[in-house]
């Protein structure tokens, strides 16, 4: 797909900044730089900030063909190529399996934090559908990535986790400094995981991990290499256990699903006045997407997206009820709940709902939520079944009314807007929210192209429902079913880089821009993430919502005003991370009212078209926006219990 966007010249002066591959930089399909952009601020310095001719140089290395005689690390590399383990996002360390998978030829992203490249690898999944791999060194390396492993796990994202663990001969000992039994602390956070201690069986674990990963509901899966295995020497197969190919160790066969469980959910919808579908990341993972969509559209049955990205079902169909979730919801009779493996207490259903849930594990039906009609399949095997034996059904009053709810979100949309921009002491979130909206999706930019994700605290409560996903993986969601803070701009190295060379379901749209919407107190934990961002050259347009403080302060207000407590949720005043980002290699801009904002978003999209350079947009709010009472619409109150809770 064509990038396009306005080339009317800004008057941007751009000093030492080097283009990438001539022609487009949207087009390009692998990263090759010189220099990274330098900031206007900085024109009197004589040094400007630039990549080494190493690093460009290792950029553009060849890979190698490795084989027998190998490591143990070049067994499970080749494992990994073999399986088309698509990207591996790390820190230094670990460093035969991150060596061995780099010359192999995976795609290899170095970062800053090896929590930040967990959230990457993430990312790259959530919105390509594709594998990718996050490693980490023993010791700190590791317990670094377990938050980006927890919200993974929430997420169902099948997502692999590399660690070094030092060796297997001074285990039961403090004689390494860094020696840590991992695997107890992965217990309820991955889907499968192996200390691997036997060198010969390394090739029969990574085949372990790929079939987990690729089997029923997705999940993380953590592998940790001592010494011992990683730099074991083989001579040839006959030395490993079980090295056969990929389609001897797992199987591309699906489960079907039971003609009665079938039957019995097609009369239950047949029955229902106002019947809803819940798409979740199963039918992402799975490849149903197109299953879905017929089978919708020949029962008329609305559908709404609740994960952790969205464009599975498009916002632009007219049976789309995902911009009006819990208006829907609420009205449901009958739901049917399609690869929605995590069900959590934000759908806001009646109690007397009655449930459909198709899985392709048993053990999960009837968790939380009582069912009527279980279906244990694969979900593009249970919607393609669905779709042949049920008959064609009218829901029209139904689906009108789901599009009145659409409207009432829109107009929603438009007042806060209209409150928002008539505050001129800072810009209010519904600003942003609406002028970003209007600028990727009503504008002079497809409305297909551009991937956004949204975290952060308030601030997605304003963006998230003026966001819109037309195509799979065109909105993800950052802190979907963990609530992590500090996960966006590395979670958005992974997406860029997933977009910039068109993996998965980002094919169609390579090379196009990202945008990543955070606040300040996100900014905070994983900014320094943009260096990673303007070192490979990964357009992504970062929005700091700046309000000084955290989300929280406005929610114990009542609590907290005046006391010693207050000082807890605040930070200094009118900090420049737009100058944080221009010292990491990026373009920074600084936006103090609402009028500035398109125009500083307009220059960045531009930069980020024609340069492929990240950029800070560091919109400075203030805290008291989220006070209802002084500032509407502000922020919905949370329960709380004398501050305390």
């Amino acid at each position: 797909m064509e990038n396009k966007i306005d080339s009317k010249d800004d008057a941007l002066t751009r000093r030492d900044f080097i283009k990438t591959t001539a022609g487009a930089a949207l087009a390009t399909t692998a990263v090759t730089m010189g220099h990274v952009g330098h900031p206007e601020a900085a024109e009197d310095e004589k040094a400007s900030i630039r990549l080494s001719k190493e690093f460009t140089n290792s950029l553009s290395a060849s890979s190698l063909k490795i084989d027998f005689p190998m490591m143990g690390a070049d067994v499970f590399a080749k494992a990994c190529v073999e399986e088309g383990l698509a990207a591996l996002f790390a820190c230094p360390g670990n460093y035969p399996i991150i060596h061995s998978m780099a010359n192999q030829g995976i795609r290899v992203f170095s970062g800053r934090h090896e929590g930040h490249m967990a959230h990457a690898a993430d990312g790259f999944i959530r919105v390509s559908g594709e594998l990718a791999a996050c490693s980490g060194t023993e010791g700190p390396g590791f317990t670094n990535m377990i938050t980006g492993i927890a919200t993974a796990s929430k997420a169902r994202t099948p997502l692999l986790i590399l660690a070094s663990n030092k060796s297997i001969l001074h285990e039961d000992t403090d004689i390494e400094d860094q020696h840590l039994y991992q695997q107890p602390i992965t217990e309820g956070l991955k889907k499968w995981g192996k200390r691997i201690i036997t060198p010969s069986r390394v090739y029969e674990y990574a085949c372990d991990a790929f079939r987990q990963l690729k089997t029923g509901i997705p999940g993380p899966v953590h592998l940790d290499f001592p010494s011992e295995v990683a730099t074991a020497k083989f001579k040839d197969s006959g030395e490993l256990v079980m090295y056969v190919d990929k389609s001897k160790y797992r199987t591309e066969s699906k489960s079907s699903p039971n003609t009665a469980s079938i039957r019995a959910a097609i009369d239950l919808l047949k029955k229902a006045e106002k019947p809803l579908i819940i798409a979740g990341a199963g039918v992402f993972y799975h490849k149903a997407i197109e299953a879905l969509k017929r089978f919708a559209e020949k029962t008329q049955i609305p559908v709404m997206e609740v994960g952790p990205m969205r464009g599975i079902f498009s916002d632009g169909h007219p049976l789309s009820a995902t911009l009006a979730p819990l208006l829907t919801a609420r009205k449901a009779d009958v739901v049917m709940l399609v690869g929605r493996y995590f069900v959590g207490k934000e759908l806001g259903f009646r109690p007397e709902v009655k449930y459909i849930r198709v899985e392709p594990n048993d053990e999960n039906i009837g968790r939380v939520m009582p069912v009527e009609v279980g279906i244990v399949s694969d979900e593009k095997a249970a919607l393609e079944t669905l779709y042949d034996e049920a008959p064609k059904m009218k829901h029209e009053t139904w689906v009108s009314e789901v599009a009145a709810n659409r409207k009432i979100m829109e107009n929603r949309e438009i007042e806060w807007y209209r409150m928002g921009r008539g505050y001129t002491d800072g810009v209010h979130p519904a600003v942003i929210a609406k002028e970003l909206a209007d600028f990727l999706y009503r504008g002079k930019i497809s409305k297909e192209q551009t991937v956004v994700g949204v975290g952060g605290y308030g601030i997605q409560y304003f963006v998230n429902f003026s966001l819109r996903a037309y195509h799979p993986g065109q909105v993800f969601r950052p802190t979907y079913g963990f609530g992590t803070m500090g996960a966006d701009v590395g979670m958005s190295v992974g997406v860029a880089a997933a977009v910039k060379f068109g993996y998965g379901y980002q094919a169609s749209f390579k090379g196009s821009p990202v945008v990543c919407v955070t606040s300040d107190a996100g900014f905070g934990i994983d900014g320094m993430e943009m260096e990673t961002l303007a070192k490979y050259s990964l357009p992504v347009i970062v929005i700091v919502y700046n309000n000084d403080c955290w989300g929280t302060w406005a929610d114990f207000r009542t609590f907290i005003k005046g006391r010693p407590s207050e000082q807890i949720h605040l930070f200094q005043e009118k900090l420049r991370y737009d100058k944080m980002g221009e010292g990491l290699g990026a373009h920074g801009e600084y936006v103090t009212g609402p009028e500035d904002f398109l125009p500083a978003l307009e220059r960045c999209y531009r930069i980020a078209v024609n340069e492929s350079l990240p950029s800070v947009i560091n919109c400075q709010g203030k805290k008291e926006f989220y006070l209802k009472e002084q500032y509407p619409p502000g922020l919905p109150a949370i329960p709380a219990s004398g501050g305390t809770d």
